[in-house]
């Protein structure tokens, strides 16, 4: 039964009027806000009832979870994974994928034009809202990373690194799929989204994370900070902070499935294994640093995670 109503619902989704109509002309902001109130209700029925849906509709494996049970949608949504099952690549001229992802539009950054779908472009100052920020990217290279809503929601450290700056943009909560991707003029830029800003440890190269927010799901948590980034934020745009990540670190989540884009400056290049249409796990090769020299690899790290540390070594605490 389950496989039928999935299949029925894939073959009307794959019309491609149907989709966008079904995702995006609907009161996105009001749907956002209802699904994360409702997502919390800590009910078994309606837990029960969400999670039976969801699993219907979409291929949702739970297998890899760190726990067997869930108080609400909301827990399932950002669950945890076991210790070990994401493996980080050690070798240190790889930058590793923050997340589990599809790749979408990927390759190098045109002068500071990048393409979300083909024949649809978008600057990095309209998306970083800051022109030298974008200056630092011009001819870099760059990967896009959508999570569907099945897959594991957390993101982490790419490499060794120190976090400094935040960038919180309040947007739309469009839907980031392919369709709308190729419907949308400049999506991105549109919809609600934080820039992190940080620098690798080994060489201080700078690599911006763009986490995007999408409909049903335009709330961003950091470890490192205090609040949740959402529709509902009224603190600073700009929030500085001083946080130190080891490769493989959480860094934070989503509450549903979204995007994050990697920029790197001109000198790296992706790992020969990512094109549009590859799918990444969490600690798997993503860009390579400049003039890396090769065969530079150690025993891959367990992902069970340590919190994130501010410079002192304090422990940051997650709320």
């Amino acid at each position: 039964m389950t496989k039928t109503l999935r299949a029925l619902f894939e073959l009307v989704m794959a019309r491609e009027d149907v989709n966008f109509l079904v995702t995006n002309r609907i009161p996105r902001r009001l749907a956002t806000r209802f699904m994360g109130w409702f997502s919390r209700i800590e009910q078994p029925l309606v837990r029960d009832a969400s999670l039976a849906v969801w699993r219907a509709f979409a291929d949702l494996r739970l297998h890899e979870a760190g726990q067997d049970r869930f108080r609400s949608l909301h827990e399932c949504f950002i669950r945890s994974l076991k210790p070990g099952v994401r493996p980080i690549h050690a070798d240190t001229d790889v930058v590793v994928s923050p997340c589990d992802a599809i790749v979408g539009a990927c390759g190098r950054v045109e002068g500071t034009r990048v393409w979300q779908a083909k024949g649809f472009p978008y600057t990095l100052s309209d998306l970083l809202g800051d022109v030298p920020a974008a200056a630092i990217y011009r001819d870099g290279c760059y990967a896009t990373l959508r999570i569907t809503s099945s897959m594991y929601h957390r993101f982490h450290a790419p490499h060794d690194c120190r976090i400094d700056k935040i960038t919180y943009f309040s947007g739309d909560t469009w839907n980031v799929n392919a369709i709308a991707l190729e419907r949308v003029e400049r999506l991105f830029c549109r919809n609600e989204r934080a820039a992190i800003e940080m620098r690798l440890a080994s060489e201080g190269h700078p690599v911006t994370l763009v986490a995007v927010a999408a409909v049903l799901v335009a709330s961003i948590r950091l470890r490192f900070l205090a609040g949740r980034l959402d529709l509902r934020y009224r603190g600073p745009n700009v929030i500085p902070c001083a946080a130190e990540l080891a490769k493989g670190e959480e860094l934070g989540w989503f509450e549903h499935g979204s995007t994050i884009i990697v920029f790197a400056p001109r000198g790296f290049t992706l790992h020969e294994a990512v094109h549009e249409g590859a799918r990444l796990q969490m600690g798997e090769p993503l860009l390579r640093l400049p003039d890396g020299a090769q065969g530079r690899t150690g025993p891959a790290v367990s992902t069970e995670i340590s919190p994130a540390r501010a410079p002192g070594g304090a422990p940051l605490q997650s709320r």
